[in-house]
């Protein structure tokens, strides 16, 4: 067994400090939106500057997921979780004391860094913790934390910022930072990938081919999608990403094997991630800035008026683990999915200059529940669909997914928005908006279908060699 070298701690330890880490990096996705206004108050500064404050920490994160997972395979990954959480923590407190904006966006470039290697060990740390029959739980209970902080970034930098300072929403990781790191270093248990190698061509494949979506993804609805920078960004990122599949496929010891993707099980739900995010990202995007911009509420009262879907994860992922444990992961995905495809549309019908919060309550409601049913599930899914020397990267990889998802879900639903409606006026504002939750709908309506794909609970997946059904029965390698 390659997973576990020292018991440390127990279950609940591993799921404590994953938990709160994976927090500190999902808030720090959409925890800077709010706050533009007031950090260009502060810093100066034009509107593209201040954008980078946000792209900034989305191009390190996405970029650098694979390969933070690889070094925690390769040198260990609780020493890696530690390097990244230190790395993430300096990085915030940089970042609050940043004298200008130039130094803001160079700390959160450094935060992403951080965020990207220890977000994807979090899982694999987690996994070997705790025992297969109780992973679905656990998966349910750090998919809530998770949830939270990526729908709730809105509303906790709108808060901070309104009631204390923009500085806030970068101090708030620090001394979570500095409890979590000796809790790591005496709680966790070390653990490696048997015989893994770093694969450095792989690694640049990778990370260029990311850096040059991502980039075009955050840059197009900015820069125009046909401007001369945006075009050679994406084309060049997807000509090497065909590199880095062609390498996955020949390659001895590559980073990221293609034959993962021959398991229905691990194409099906990284393909439900991509899409879920895509839409659920561009959503949020938009509605919080509805909220405040149309229908006249603070950064807080938007927050708290959309506890329903952004607060739901608390009460039903657990509970969505533990379903995933009983029935299967698959059935409960695609439920979510299709529940939070039905929150969507419902918003696009009742979306009006005068809404009121009534009308709009129940497809909150909706798209909470189903936000919270995909999370924990598909988290097992990920993790029990590979090896478990494997997981780390199929940890990376699935997180790399879901970034490019969301910074794809922003992009698109930006030019959705921008081509029908604007920020002219309300009913501007109104018309671009109803298009971009239909096309968010659809997009996480396709995502649950991806999700069907995946092998029913009971079922061998035939098309991944080596696999066997757990307690849980998902299915992992024998």
């Amino acid at each position: 067994m390659s997973q576990q070298t020292a018991q440390r701690g127990g279950a609940a330890w591993a799921l404590v400090i994953t938990s709160v880490a994976g927090f500190m990096a999902a808030l720090d996705n959409l925890v800077v939106t709010t706050a533009l206004p007031s950090i260009r108050e502060d810093l100066g500064g034009a509107l593209h500057d201040l954008e980078w404050t946000v792209s900034a920490y989305t191009l390190t994160f996405a970029v650098l997921l694979m390969f933070g997972a690889a070094l925690g395979d390769r040198f260990g990954r609780r020493r890696l979780f530690m390097v990244g959480l230190s790395v993430f923590t300096g990085a915030s407190a940089a970042a609050a004391l940043a004298p200008g904006l130039d130094a803001l966006i160079a700390a959160r470039a450094v935060q992403g860094v951080g965020a990207a290697i220890m977000m994807p060990l979090t899982l694999t740390l987690l996994t070997a913790a705790v025992s297969p029959a109780k992973r679905g739980m656990a998966y349910g209970i750090w998919g809530a934390v998770n949830g939270l902080a990526v729908a709730g970034g809105p509303l906790i930098g709108g808060s901070l910022t309104e009631h204390v300072s923009w500085q806030w929403i970068f101090w708030l990781n620090v001394p979570l930072g500095l409890v979590l790191l000796p809790l790591a270093r005496l709680r966790l248990a070390e653990s490696y990938a048997r015989g893994a190698r770093l694969d450095i061509v792989g690694t640049l494949l990778a990370s260029g081919g990311l850096f040059g979506i991502v980039y075009a993804l955050v840059r197009g609805p900015i820069d125009g999608w046909s401007s001369a920078t945006v075009l050679v960004s994406l084309t060049v990122g997807i000509a090497l990403l065909g590199g880095f599949v062609r390498h996955g496929m020949h390659h001895k010891a590559p980073m990221l094997p293609m034959r993962l993707f021959r398991s229905r099980a691990f194409s099906g739900i990284n393909a439900a991630s991509l899409l879920m995010f895509l839409g659920m990202f561009g959503s949020i995007f938009l509605l919080s800035q509805y909220m405040q911009n149309v229908l006249g509420y603070s950064p807080t009262e938007a927050g708290l008026r959309m506890l329903p879907w952004t607060g739901m994860p608390m009460l039903v992922s657990p509970l969505a683990g533990y379903l995933s444990d009983r029935i299967g992961g698959r059935p409960v995905v695609a439920a979510g999915l299709f529940l939070q495809a039905t929150g969507l549309a419902w918003y696009a019908t009742v979306v009006a200059t005068d809404a009121t919060y009534s009308a709009q309550l129940p497809a909150l409601i909706i798209s909470g529940i189903g936000m919270s049913l995909y999370f924990a599930p598909a988290s097992n899914l990920v993790m029990s669909s590979v090896r478990p020397q494997e997981q780390g990267i199929a940890s990376g990889a699935n997180n790399a997914l879901r970034e490019v998802g969301g910074a794809l879900g922003i992009a698109v639903m930006s030019s959705i928005f921008s081509a029908q409606g604007g920020y002219g006026s309300g009913q501007d504002f109104v018309d671009g908006l109803e298009p971009a939750l239909w096309v968010g709908a659809a997009v996480v309506a396709l995502a649950a279908v991806a999700a069907l794909v995946i092998p029913s609970r009971g079922k061998t997946d035939a098309s991944a060699p080596g696999t066997s059904k757990e307690p849980n029965g998902e299915l992992v390698a024998a």
